[in-house]
């Protein structure tokens, strides 16, 4: 469906080039009895990325959230992606802030670059 409006932009599948990684934390028992966070992959596909910058939706984005990306990807029958999980892409790593659904083809993913502590 090329040309269908996000948010008043033309999304088609020449701006979704983006190759991004949605992984969600499991905890895991091992022999020994003791559990360990690990990163269990939900989904790995193209989304379109948008950071923030001066544009009219995020000055009114700015005020409820302290996302500085914007993720958009096309819905996938039975996969849930919920608050908390994590983005993966070349630019690094995001945690999911909120997810909204637009239209019945795509969802938003509202983000925060997580940065990476200094040694």
């Amino acid at each position: 469906m090329a040309g269908l409006s996000l948010r008043g932009e033309k999304m088609s599948f020449g701006k979704m080039n983006t190759i991004i990684e949605i992984k969600d934390g499991v905890l895991v028992k091992d022999s020994e009895g003791f559990s360990n966070k690990e990163e269990s992959l939900i989904l790995r596909t193209r989304g379109y990325k948008e950071e923030r910058h001066g544009s009219r939706k995020w000055a009114n984005m700015a005020a409820f959230t302290k996302a500085n990306a914007s993720f958009q990807i096309r819905k996938i029958p039975n996969v849930m992606i919920v608050p908390g999980m994590m983005i993966y892409c070349d630019d690094g790593a995001y945690k999911i802030l909120s997810v909204e659904g637009i239209s019945h083809l795509y969802i938003e993913l509202a983000a925060e670059k997580i940065e990476k502590a200094k040694a």
